[in-house]
């Protein structure tokens, strides 16, 4: 049987800070993110499956991406667990949707800790392909399952 490599984007908008930062990504800004997720498999082949020709059910894709990152991290901010604790304890006091995580939350770290989630929760018949991140209309960061 073929492999066939299935796509579906995800769009959130999220903001973060990257202290130590150099530049002004130092401080707290947001951008409008786009995440592209590949999958590979080889199409249901079981005539009575309601999945029949199917690699996954785009559907069934969303589910997991939509409980994993985007609805988690939509209109979000993302901030280190090493925030200061006063300064965390008043923006969470004022801010729902504040999500502490324990690396420098750059596009790179968000898309390793992302390719780690999914693939834990794909069903065993497909495999993560690579996943594309877009931070900005100009700049993206890749990540391939063949690469790690």
């Amino acid at each position: 049987m073929a492999k066939i490599r299935i796509t579906k984007a995800y769009k959130f908008d999220m903001a973060h800070a990257l202290p130590g930062h150099d530049g002004l990504c130092s401080n707290i800004h947001g951008h409008s993110y786009e995440l592209l997720v590949t999958l590979i498999g080889e199409p249901v082949t079981e005539s009575a499956s309601p999945k029949l020709g199917m690699v996954i059910d785009f559907k069934d894709l969303k589910r997991i991406i939509k409980g994993l990152i985007t609805d988690a991290l939509d209109h979000s901010l993302v901030l280190r667990n090493d925030t200061p604790p006063e300064l965390l304890k008043l923006m969470q006091q004022q801010y729902e949707r504040i999500v502490v995580v324990e690396y420098q939350p750059t596009s790179e770290n968000l898309i390793i800790d992302f390719a780690t989630r999914i693939q834990a929760a794909l069903p065993a018949h497909v495999k993560l392909h690579h996943l594309k991140l877009w931070e900005t209309v100009t700049s993206y960061t890749e990540w391939y399952a063949e690469d790690n």
